[in-house]
């Protein structure tokens, strides 16, 4: 019997994490998806008349080197912004490229879960909640009880923001979009050298698609909807990636 070893490091705390700035050259859709989630934003605030407080309080799950963090911040003016993740390896560097937003306290770097950070967090107290390319990384469980915790802490009228991988309802469809993406790998990693990065991207692949991990757009919306949210709309899409808005 051959003995499989599951312990392979699929997640950004080793080598993905140390290189994730690659993914603007491996997936540009993901850049795409972090300036939508930006602009998202910068229309809600300037629609936004629910409180007298011009200051929205945001929360960003799972910040990464900070990529989303940097489009939320330089969108809007007037926000205070807490950005969490449990990556040391990633959250250094968010820290150390936009120190400027921490120094000038709108921007907050927490090191924490998804779910025990939003746990802590009163309820109807955050404005916005917006997140890019995180919400995959979760199993289905983790997910619904971090998609219920956010529908808790959202104000009343609150915006939930995710430009993420939501897998086509078409298996077929999707297959022939992921057989692209991993060419895609191929192609930019071999041209940069980064040769040693692929067995690992790939492997986070295989993760991503799992049956306990994988977004489906329908699926998706139907558990969104279960949390209690409305106004449920996902547009932009772009190969296997797209934007999610919902209401509370």
């Amino acid at each position: 019997m051959t003995n499989i070893d599951y312990t392979f490091n699929t997640d950004f705390s080793g080598v993905l994490g140390e290189d994730y700035d690659l993914l603007k050259h491996i997936c540009p859709t993901a850049i795409e998806m972090s300036h939508l989630v930006g602009a998202t934003l910068k229309g809600f605030q300037q629609s936004n008349t629910r409180s007298e407080s011009p200051c929205l309080n945001i929360v960003e799950l799972g910040c990464g080197t900070g990529i989303t963090t940097l489009s939320l911040l330089s969108a809007c003016e007037g926000i205070a912004l807490t950005a969490i993740d449990n990556e040391p390896t990633m959250l250094n560097q968010a820290k150390h490229s936009l120190l400027d937003y921490v120094k000038s306290k709108q921007l907050s770097l927490v090191e924490n879960d998804a779910l025990s950070a939003l746990s802590a967090l009163p309820d109807n107290s955050v404005d916005v909640i917006a997140s890019a390319y995180t919400l995959h990384n979760f199993l289905n469980d983790y997910r619904n009880e971090v998609i219920e915790q956010c529908y808790r802490v959202l104000t009343p009228g609150g915006l939930f923001i995710n430009g993420d991988r939501y897998g086509l309802d078409d298996i077929s469809a999707h297959t022939v979009l992921i057989q692209k993406e991993v060419g895609q790998y191929f192609k930019v990693l071999k041209e940069l050298n980064r040769i040693d990065l692929l067995e690992h991207w790939i492997v986070h692949l295989f993760s991503d698609e799992s049956q306990n991990h994988s977004m489906r757009e329908s699926e998706a919306v139907q558990q969104m909807t279960r949390c209690g949210f409305n106004s449920i709309v996902l547009q932009d899409r772009s190969d296997v990636s797209a934007l999610l808005t919902a209401y509370k």
